[in-house]
């Protein structure tokens, strides 16, 4: 793990205004916050160097390019070891159906999250691309019927 930044108020006070609206400007995001647009600028650049902030994003809509069916794939892979799961994590995270990849602990080792163009374009998936590698050992199928996004991710409360 790595460590933790120290961050004031007006550090988190950018984080919140940043992951709103990335594309905030810095004068408006130093107005939202208080601070001189020069302040704000450094401000922004330290939280950048140190890794707090690790980029933009383009979020695009799966089902507006034609993958309206989103599922959660649990994969047992056997044996887990690196020789096997490395290029399996490689060809999985290839694949253009994957949006997100999660090496777990407990019964399943991997939880993949995939869009489709429908119900068979997820069998094909399944079959060709999971259950057919020898060292996968089950899937498990699970249809996402909603998704929501969440509230910003700050660092937990001091004493909470």
């Amino acid at each position: 793990m790595t460590d933790s930044v120290p961050l004031d108020p007006i550090d988190l006070e950018i984080l919140r205004v940043l992951q709103n609206d990335s594309r905030t400007t810095n004068r408006e995001l130093a107005a939202a916050v208080g601070v001189a647009p020069s302040t704000c600028l450094d401000r922004v650049a330290r939280l950048r160097r140190t890794g707090v902030i690790l980029g933009h994003e383009l979020r695009l809509d799966p089902a507006k390019l034609g993958r309206g069916l989103e599922a959660l794939l649990s994969v047992q892979v056997r044996p887990h070891r690196r020789e096997l799961i490395t290029p399996f994590v490689a060809r999985i995270r290839a694949l253009p159906e994957t949006r997100a990849l999660f090496h777990l602990t407990g019964p399943e080792d991997y939880l993949v999250h995939v869009a489709v163009t429908g119900t068979a374009d997820l069998q094909r998936l399944v079959i060709d691309e999971f259950t057919s590698c020898r060292e996968v050992a089950r899937v498990e199928t699970r249809l996402i019927f909603q998704q929501w996004e969440c509230g910003p991710l700050l660092p937990p409360v001091p004493g909470a």
